[in-house]
């Protein structure tokens, strides 16, 4: 009898250790947090408006619209001019840019062509991730910005590595790290969330601060406006027509990262 009392109360002075959480509960409790998996699933298409400001003090209004299944069109505007990216969720893209020399519809590479439906993606990368073939590691738990968050790593099926670090009290995703290539270069980037806003029962960051460490290239995407299941044609995410753009000064094309 006495030694129970005494495991007791060494219990009650050291509490024994919680088992360690798993990747797949973390996963849960970040899709929970958004509003929970039948919620997310149950949105047939986005249209997120903003405002974007890049390095060197340039500024533009973005327009993003998604869609079932995997459709994009995204259009920002800066100085007077329109940037164009469109996808029509099956194997055909489009981008338009009047900063580039070549001002015409260009058909996307085959290196965007690989990354636009984990872009286009009404859900994100963590719902039925083992259906579209990505693999999830829990590597650990860490500080970021004096915020305990666990870190995911995440390998799609074209071997892409990239890193969610989820808020550890909110379980909301706080930032994602990973590889980007812009040009001939492969720069390590990086895409801070916050501001998360309830939309019909479902949180989405409503700024979104990303780039590459040391570079010009950065951008912060403040959302204003977040409509869900906006009524959108069909030919919305076809091939675009070609503009009639005067010349413009060079300027490096901004993407969208959900």
């Amino acid at each position: 009898m006495k030694t129970r009392l005494f495991f007791a109360t060494l219990v009650c002075l050291f509490p024994l250790p919680m088992a360690a959480q798993t990747a797949d509960e973390i996963v849960k409790k970040a899709l929970d947090a958004r509003g929970g998996i039948n919620k997310i699933k149950a949105v047939e298409s986005e249209r997120i408006s903003g405002k974007v400001s890049f390095s060197h003090g340039l500024e533009g209004t973005i327009v993003l619209e998604l869609k079932r299944s995997h459709k994009l069109h995204s259009e920002i505007i800066v100085e007077g001019q329109k940037i164009l990216r469109v996808y029509d969720g099956k194997s055909a893209g489009w981008t338009v840019n009047p900063f580039e020399e070549n001002k015409d519809v260009q058909v996307m590479s085959a290196e965007e062509l690989k990354g636009m439906p984990d872009e286009a993606d009404l859900d994100g990368p963590l719902v039925d991730y083992k259906t579209k073939g990505t693999q999830i590691e829990l590597v650990g738990k860490e500080d970021l910005d004096s915020k305990p968050v666990y870190r995911l790593k995440l390998t799609n099926k074209n071997g892409d590595v990239r890193s969610y670090l989820i808020d550890a009290s909110t379980f909301l995703t706080a930032k994602w790290e990973g590889i980007r290539k812009i040009g001939d270069r492969e720069l390590p980037w990086g895409c801070a969330l916050s501001d998360y806003r309830e939309i019909e029962g479902l949180k989405y960051p409503f700024k979104i601060d990303q780039g590459s460490p040391g570079t010009d290239f950065q951008q912060t995407l403040t959302i204003e406006k977040i409509e869900i299941d906006p009524k959108m044609d069909e030919s919305h995410f076809n091939k675009p027509a070609s503009p009639q753009t005067p010349a413009a000064p060079s300027l490096n094309s901004p993407r969208h990262l959900k």
